[in-house]
């Protein structure tokens, strides 16, 4: 791996914009690290463990998840790569359709390693729960680890509604964003100045959508006032959460009454402003720091990994606090001067064992090669079918977990209640036709 680390970096185009892929890795890994730090295992007194949050134990942290809330910037860099990405493949295309193509290879590295994250875990539930195993650590595991697959669905919305909201940017520009942005204040004044009921959902789409757009307007050069934007948006959030009925936290915690992750509000959507413009204040020095060789080519191997180590770094977590336990070492109780001097031994643990899946599972996030064109096959209405499946059944899996597989499980999804099994299969019939689709369209631009 290491030559061809060194072979990628050293082919990387000069016009290439590297702070990009930087962002892309730092998102995710602070994600990671997040997740690995505020989880809170405790055993009860009947000897169940439950998995609890930090930032519930100690509310006064949850002020860090204003700069440690970082999937916007994920969501940012996506709106940046799609629209280059599409635009470079409508150049080629000679006038022909491009939907499907651009699907598939947006959607290539995610899904190949997510479907196999998915077939793994679901195969190993229904083994555990026919032999009638259960209980303790691995019940809150098989409810956990597909958690961050909404991450994923959102991710494939943004990808699916690319073409008609870019064409959208490229009329109205900032106009296009502002829109998004009126709308998602729209539906939290619908919520909560007048309880309309179901309108808050509609925010999953707006807020998440005016950040990618945000995406757009960096790959047209037109976010030249970043401290603007950043200052908006933490005026913004702050007089939201000091004023409004919005909590602190910018991530879900449990037990709260109101949410700004589920669904997301317009404080999310003002704390995403105000990240895309702080980072955006730091790539000048940034993109020089880039350019040191090695530094570069620690960006491009873990660009080459991410993916594959954020969809099992949880497993990791869990499996670290599941080797502790069956070893009869004591959990400290959660906060306490012991559980901090912990923290580092359990997270070094969890980073170790995340390594060793990655290396096992790395491959398929390799992107594969496009196949003959295969006259007949399903296209553009195909590929959009595909990915919303792909949505469906992936965000139906982060909701109702693998625990249950037998026994019909179910979690509500919009309006829609959805099972474990019935979310296996939206999401590997999705992704089964989106990579006929894109493959027959991809040969044509080969």
């Amino acid at each position: 791996m290491g030559s061809s680390v060194r072979e990628l970096a050293e082919k990387t185009p000069a016009g290439r914009d590297r702070y990009i892929d930087l962002l892309r890795v730092a998102s995710l890994g602070t994600v990671v690290v997040g997740h690995w730090l505020m989880a809170a295992v405790t055993v009860g007194d009947d000897g169940r463990a439950e998995v609890g949050n930090l930032l519930a134990v100690v509310p006064e942290l949850q002020l860090l998840t204003w700069a440690l809330q970082i999937m916007p910037v994920f969501f940012f860099v996506g709106g940046f790569s799609h629209a280059l990405s599409y635009r470079s493949l409508s150049r080629r295309s000679e006038g022909r359709p491009v939907y499907s193509a651009f699907v598939r290879a947006r959607l290539q590295r995610l899904l190949r390693p997510t479907m196999v994250f998915i077939g793994v875990w679901g195969a190993g539930a229904l083994l555990l729960q026919l032999g009638g195993r259960g209980g303790g650590l691995l019940d809150v595991a098989l409810r956990l680890v597909a958690q961050p697959l909404w991450f994923i669905g959102v991710y494939l919305a943004m990808v699916a509604f690319t073409p008609p909201l870019l064409r959208l940017h490229e009329r109205w520009g900032w106009g296009a964003f502002g829109g998004l942005v009126a709308a998602a204040g729209a539906v939290d004044v619908a919520r909560f100045a007048f309880g309309v009921p179901y309108l808050e959902f509609l925010n999953f789409a707006f807020v998440w959508l005016a950040v990618h757009q945000l995406g757009f307007l960096r790959a047209d050069g037109r976010l030249r006032a970043p401290y603007v934007l950043a200052g908006a948006g933490l005026a913004g959030a702050s007089l939201l959460v000091a004023l409004g009925p919005y909590p602190l936290s910018m991530v879900g915690m449990p037990g709260e009454r109101v949410s700004n992750m589920a669904p997301p509000t317009f404080a999310l959507l003002c704390h995403g402003m105000w990240l895309v413009g702080a980072v955006e204040l730091l790539r000048g020095p940034a993109t020089r720091w880039l350019a040191r060789p090695r530094v570069w080519r620690g960006v491009v191997a873990a660009n080459g990994i991410s993916m594959t180590a954020f969809l099992w770094h949880l497993t990791a977590m869990l499996g670290v606090y599941g080797t502790l336990l069956a070893l009869d070492v004591p959990l400290p109780e959660p906060a306490s001067a012991a559980w901090w001097a912990q923290a580092p031994l359990r997270m070094g643990a969890a980073a170790a064992l995340t390594a060793a899946l990655v290396v096992a599972f790395r491959r398929f996030e390799r992107p594969g090669t496009a196949g003959p064109v295969a006259p007949g096959t399903a296209s553009g209405p195909a590929a959009a079918l595909g990915v919303t499946l792909c949505l469906f059944g992936v965000l139906g899996l982060s909701m109702v977990g693998f625990g249950g597989l037998l026994e019909g499980r179910t979690a509500m999804l919009v309006a829609v209640h959805v099972t474990a099994p019935g979310a296996v299969a939206m999401a590997l019939a999705g992704w089964v036709l989106v990579e006929r689709a894109g493959r027959s369209r991809a040969g044509d631009y080969a």
